[in-house]
């Protein structure tokens, strides 16, 4: 793996007698897009609040881009960007003017402003109020204005929640180009198709622990039943048989239809995430 990103250590957080997070650890390479991945209230917001600084751990460690996360150090927070959940935008400016409003907060170039509107494909819209525009629009406007001060990292939390599906397919679009260019990304999802797509590597949180870490590929492999899909010549017509690769009496089962040559067709089937998902946590995603 290449040098480490974003580096978790024994990460605890606790809120009165509730844990939220439960001694989480991994890393992110830099270039990666990793996925943090579980049910609703499973620890994936606490955890990122843990990761920028913006929650204090109880116990463990957090290294963004080299640097020890503290909330009161400027020089650390300034190597990540942040989109979480709510859409926090002036609904009455415009898309610049609400970007430009950030340039001068953290005395950045107003230039940046137009930049990065152009990097989320916005640029014709810069002079559209916020409230104008649509969801996904909205959305591209925050990573935008994350994107402002040109960060090393990126967190985003659940990115693409409720989205229409092609507003959803442009941020994940948005997501890779970034990644392309160098960026290094931690994003928090429930939906597991979305993880598919775009995470190099993801871990699955449950009840603020995680239970599972890996490539997609690996954990489909790791804990995904394998099966063959076959479709069989019968005297009324076909029958489409699942057949276990790993299971003898299904090994012998196969071996007698090629034998009777009643096979009409034959395809192997990868375990989705989301069946590994409920195989590990043991119900399905919200």
């Amino acid at each position: 793996m290449a040098s480490l990103a974003i580096e978790a250590e024994g990460l605890v957080r606790r809120f009165g007698k509730r844990t939220a997070v439960d001694g989480i650890s991994f890393g992110v390479g830099q270039g990666e897009i990793f996925g943090l991945l579980g049910p609703n209230g499973a620890g994936k917001t606490t955890s990122l609040r843990l990761l920028t600084g913006l929650l204090r751990a109880d116990a463990g460690r957090a290294r963004v881009a080299g640097r020890e996360i503290t909330a009161s150090d400027p020089s650390t927070i300034a190597k990540f960007g942040v989109v979480f959940e709510e859409q926090n935008l002036y609904d009455r400016l415009s898309a610049r003017e609400n970007l430009r409003f950030n340039c001068r907060l953290f005395d950045l170039p107003l230039s940046r402003a137009d930049e990065a509107l152009a990097l989320v494909g916005l640029a014709d819209r810069a002079k559209s109020p916020a409230g104008s525009l649509s969801t996904g629009m909205r959305q591209r406007l925050l990573i935008a204005r994350a994107l402002l001060h040109r960060p090393e990292v990126l967190f985003l939390d659940e990115p693409t929640r409720g989205l229409d599906p092609i507003a959803a397919r442009e941020i994940r679009t948005l997501v890779e180009e970034l990644r392309r260019e160098g960026a290094t990304i931690l994003l928090t999802t429930h939906l597991l198709d979305e993880a598919d797509q775009l995470c190099g590597r993801l871990a699955f949180i449950v009840d603020g622990r995680i239970v599972a870490e890996g490539s997609p590929r690996e954990l489909k492999l790791a804990h995904g039943r394998r099966v063959l899909s076959v479709l069989v010549a019968e005297e009324e017509g076909e029958r489409a048989l699942e057949l276990g690769m790993d299971d003898a009496a299904s090994a012998q089962a196969l071996s007698g239809l090629f034998a009777d040559g009643r096979i009409r067709s034959i395809h192997s089937q990868e375990a989705s995430l989301e069946e590994v998902f409920v195989e590990m946590a043991g119900r399905r995603p919200d």
